[in-house]
């Protein structure tokens, strides 16, 4: 009834007709959200998180709206600022700021606890929100996650010409494999990164954790989930490979596979 309904979750209400969420004076996130329904009102929403350059139109966003509307689960999909339908400038992004972007939903979009998936980049930023909220935070499911990326897998196998361009342009710019538009790569996307990496010392999350990953990714190698497996404190950690996996994993067997594993952590949540 009307007569009962919290300020908050009257302020919630407006937040998703507006599809956007207003952080300060520069910056607005566009997302979607989905309130629970029926018998999901009780089970853990669920947060996604989609990767660099990436927005929440993608195969495995649109998947997930449709599974948590089966399921009645709420679900929040949303842009990073400078991706997609939010505000900003692309090049003026970094991890910490793309945190506190997917931490600003959590709080202000999501009620109760979540299942957190992060795709690619998504799987570094949802490991950040997990270790600021970790009371918030369910589970967290890793499609071809990739922590410290910045780093590993972009400045270390840079020549030594493009980091001194990076260093003394400030900028480098690189095709993409999934795009015509050239990715820039920014200095103090590499620097701030930094500042948040995960891999060189145990990792304290202890909520369940699954990793899905291609042993075929050419962008982020599967081992990468073997070693963030080993460092997370977490003892409730699978991965999954698949042999013939890309780096998306949008397949349809690819999609089937994170229902699945989703649907078994809501069984186990069901029963907590």
């Amino acid at each position: 009834m009307a007569g009962n309904t919290s300020e908050a979750t009257l302020a919630m209400d407006k937040l998703a007709q507006d599809g956007r969420l207003v952080l300060d004076e520069s910056h607005e996130l566009a997302y979607a959200r989905r309130p629970a329904e029926a018998g999901g009102v009780s089970l853990p929403g669920i947060l996604f998180l989609s990767g660099f350059r990436s927005d929440m139109t993608g195969t495995k966003a649109l998947y997930l709206d449709e599974f948590a509307k089966q399921r009645g689960l709420a679900y929040v999909r949303f842009d990073y600022r400078g991706h997609g339908q939010s505000s900003g400038e692309f090049e003026s992004g970094t991890i910490g700021a793309w945190a506190k972007d997917a931490i600003a939903i959590l709080d202000r979009l999501t009620e109760g606890p979540q299942i957190v998936v992060g795709s690619s980049m998504g799987g570094w930023l949802m490991l950040l929100v997990a270790l600021a909220r970790p009371l918030q935070v369910e589970a967290l499911v890793g499609i071809a996650p990739a922590p410290d990326f910045t780093e590993r897998l972009i400045w270390q196998k840079l020549t030594d010409a493009d980091q001194a361009e990076i260093l003394s342009a400030g900028r480098l710019v690189v095709p993409s494999a999934y795009s015509d538009t050239p990715t820039i790569l920014t200095r103090l996307l590499i620097e701030e990164g930094r500042r948040h990496l995960l891999l060189n010392a145990p990792i304290g999350i202890h909520c369940k954790v699954r990793l899905l990953h291609g042993m075929a990714d050419p962008d982020v190698p599967y081992r990468l989930s073997l070693e963030l497996c080993d460092r997370l404190e977490s003892m409730d950690c699978r991965v999954s490979l698949i042999k013939d996996g890309d780096h998306r994993l949008s397949r349809e067997g690819d999609l089937a596979l994170l229902g699945a594993t989703i649907d078994e952590l809501l069984a186990g949540a069901s029963k907590a």
